[in-house]
């Protein structure tokens, strides 16, 4: 038997089939610019190269029977029929306070999803209209939401209240949510079984370094602080996003630019991270290649990037009374190893020595640290659709 899991975007729809048992990866697509003109599909089978075709889909709802039709084709296909997908797993953004857990989709399930859409209203409602397909065309199929929220959801108070009126939590629980959860958790597992130690006894700071990017301080196998917060824009310098900032710093520009609150959101989300500080490009790549042939403002990108790293792993080193391992993931985490010596380099007040043969290596999960190194430095590739998988299974049985 398989298990499908889906997230869906605002605008596109992903998809992968699991094998169940082997949790072999069979299957993988791109449904791309769902409602926009010049839309497409990348599909790749297991050993085989990718393809990409243009196809029509105005809504999610027919990225989801393209998603069927190539996961079931005769020539394409791994399936001959969607029945023998045991479980769909879909990846939903935000599950506020109710979820404090992946759920089991039922209909007061979708409803309670509903009531989060005021907090990601981009994209919650994609993941009903996604959830909502599927049903459609697989009402027999059991199906369980999986939220990046859920895995903060252990965060203490002192760590999720913001310091402004208590009512407008009451009323509209504004507070820090977190994202990136479903990473977070199944990193942090992954670096306790590979040092053979006991997840729930460990302090450990997870490092999802990306185009989006958040760290968390997992102790005791919880969650208690991570950097992103009511929105995905509070924490590090991101790709494109500000991260930390002053709001009076928001509203004098918006005098200054005369701009909508709306406007200030985009420049904040789009336009800015290293984006804006380098003026060079949201790709970490770009800019650290402008930074060796001489750009002053891409070298102040990638410092003001590692700084904030710096500063939040000792800011958990702080809250957790210490740190037993740190762990770099996603795109940048896991393939920058200048980066990532870097960022020890500067931890050194703290124990940390990196081996530099091990921090070398790419593509697989690796102890980068030193034998004498007093904190553990790991390498773990992040793969939250396996979560997911996994997650949807239990929940099913």
């Amino acid at each position: 038997m398989y298990t499908l899991v889906i997230n869906c975007g605002s605008s596109s729809l992903k998809f992968q089939l699991i094998h169940t048992e082997s949790e072999e990866v069979m299957a993988i697509g791109l449904c791309e610019r769902i409602g926009i003109e010049g839309s497409k599909v990348t599909y790749q089978r297991k050993g085989e190269e990718k393809s990409v075709t243009e196809a029509s889909m105005p809504t999610h709802k027919e990225a989801v029977k393209i998603m069927q039709k190539l996961l079931t084709d005769e020539q394409s296909g791994m399936i001959k029929t969607l029945n023998e997908v045991r479980a769909v797993g879909h990846r939903v953004a935000h599950g506020g306070e109710i979820f404090t857990s992946s759920a089991l989709i039922t209909e007061e399930t979708l409803k309670a999803i509903e009531e989060c859409c005021a907090l990601a209203p981009l994209h919650n409602p994609a993941s009903l209209t996604g959830i909502r397909a599927c049903k459609e065309l697989m009402p027999e199929t059991p199906m369980v939401a999986v939220f990046d929220t859920a895995f903060h959801q252990t965060m203490p108070e002192m760590s999720y209240l913001y310091g402004i009126p208590y009512e407008y939590y009451e009323k509209y629980k504004v507070r820090r949510y977190g994202f990136h959860g479903t990473s977070h958790s199944y990193v942090s597992m992954r670096a306790a079984n590979y040092l053979n130690r006991n997840y729930e006894g460990m302090k450990i700071v997870v490092c999802h370094l990306g185009n989006g990017s958040s760290i968390s301080a997992v102790q005791n196998g919880k969650s208690v602080d991570t950097s992103m917060g009511f929105t995905p824009l509070e924490g590090l310098l991101m790709g494109t996003r500000s991260g930390d900032i002053d709001p009076g710093a928001m509203q004098f520009l918006m005098m200054k630019e005369d701009l909508t609150i709306a406007e200030m959101l985009d420049v904040l989300n789009r336009k800015s991270g290293v984006l804006g500080v380098s003026g060079v490009s949201s790709d970490f790549r770009d800019i650290m290649k402008a930074a060796e042939e001489g750009n002053h403002r891409a070298q102040t990108a990638l410092d003001s990037f590692t700084y904030r790293v710096v500063k939040y792993i000792g800011a958990y080193a702080a809250a957790m009374g210490g740190i037993d391992a740190i762990v770099f993931t996603a795109g940048v985490g896991e393939n920058d190893e200048s980066m990532r010596k870097k960022i020890c380099n500067q931890l050194a007040f703290l124990g940390i020595a990196v081996n530099e043969e091990a921090n070398s290596k790419r593509g697989s999960e690796q102890l980068i640290s030193t034998a004498d190194s007093k904190v553990a430095v790991l390498v773990i590739p992040t793969n939250e659709e396996l979560a997911i998988a996994r997650e949807t299974i239990s929940i099913v049985q």
